[in-house]
């Protein structure tokens, strides 16, 4: 890399560097605020609310990472303009292409930040916070989701309430034959977590029915190995737009394996993949902006602009999600559609720039 492709680099860095940090101060604010009418509910302190706000800002920087490169990159495309740095890079003989390639550098390392904080940190940080949250409302509150329903091939499982991190009240194994029938039918009284795909069952009843008759089984512990495990039951009390990945990937490929519903989870993977990608549009939307009469704009409007357009952004992205769910429509192609917007008036700009 070039000299002049690493100061491009670290001045777009530092811009949207300091347009994030001005976001987590704010995004820690609100949080907090929000948390005010949580405050006195059982063992819920100040403190309490404090921790939760911090445990929470991966995730909010995840969800405003797009709008803060966007307002960044406008900033940082400022400084150079009105510097006339741009200018001079230009007259000495750097093309469109060659600027955009610095800019892509640039970008390609906020994608990978991104990328960190959300398979990484928001995901496990958010849950952390929840049940913190929870355990501090309510000493009884079950994580899991009280008679949670699920289905792994030809076995239906309802597994009960969550009393610690691994150990669960108990649990329902239906069995079902090839024909849908109900081949068997047991009970646990206290289900333990033993691994992503496997449970330890204590105090274990079983009853299978084989043609007219019906056999009894009675054991202290039994293993019980099924692809619904304790990893993929914290989906049920975890929203969507909060997973990594790597998680709504498991999941849409575990539920299609049992033909069930994948819907709100290609939404979230979909929508995740379109803002992440959305953070290379950004940097490569401002660079037009250090060109022709726009590189005369005073460092206010730019961040007026670069909010506003931020906000459009967002509020865009939301309402695909939204009417995705209401009206059911195809998510893989809604999920771009913000981004794909931002891209072609991107293009636009960049083909007129002389």
């Amino acid at each position: 890399m070039k000299l002049l492709d690493r100061y491009i680099v670290r001045t777009l860095l530092a811009a949207v560097a300091l347009v994030m940090l001005a976001l987590l101060m704010l995004g820690m604010l609100f949080l907090f605020i929000g948390e005010q009418g949580n405050i006195g509910v059982g063992h819920y302190s100040m403190l309490d609310a404090l921790q939760y706000s911090a445990l929470s800002l991966p995730q909010f920087a995840l969800e405003s990472f797009p709008a803060g490169a966007l307002i960044g990159a406008l900033l940082g495309v400022g400084v150079l303009a009105r510097s006339h740095e741009l200018t001079v890079m230009r007259a000495s003989g750097m093309s469109k292409l060659r600027l955009s390639f610095a800019v892509l550098v640039c970008a390609a390392l906020l994608v990978a930040i991104a990328l960190l904080v959300g398979e990484f940190l928001a995901q496990p940080l958010g849950q952390l916070a929840d049940e913190q949250k929870a355990y501090a409302k309510y000493s009884n509150m079950s994580f899991a989701g009280a008679g949670a329903w699920i289905r792994d091939g030809d076995t239906i499982l309802n597994v009960q309430d969550r009393s610690s991190a691994a150990e669960y009240g108990g649990m329902l194994i239906f069995e079902l034959t090839a024909d849908n029938r109900l081949a068997a039918i047991a009970r646990a009284e206290h289900a333990t977590a033993a691994g992503s795909q496997s449970w330890l069952l204590r105090n274990y009843l079983e009853s299978r029915f084989v043609d007219d008759s019906v056999t009894s089984l009675r054991a202290a512990q039994r293993p019980l190995h099924t692809a619904a495990g304790a990893d993929f039951l914290r989906l049920v009390s975890t929203d969507t737009s909060e997973l990594s990945l790597r998680t709504l990937y498991a999941a849409m490929r575990y539920l299609r394996s049992n033909n069930l519903g994948t819907g709100q989870y290609e939404i979230a993977f979909w929508s995740r993949v379109a803002r992440t990608v959305g953070i290379v549009v950004a940097l490569l939307f401002a660079l037009p902006f250090g060109f022709g009469s726009l590189r005369t704009a005073s460092l206010s409007a730019r961040t007026t602009f670069g909010v506003a357009l931020g906000i459009v952004y967002v509020f865009l992205q939301r309402l695909v999600e939204s009417g995705t769910q209401v009206f059911d429509l195809d998510p893989l192609v809604l999920a771009w559609v913000p981004t794909a917007l931002l891209a072609l008036v991107t293009a636009t700009m960049m083909w007129r720039v002389r």
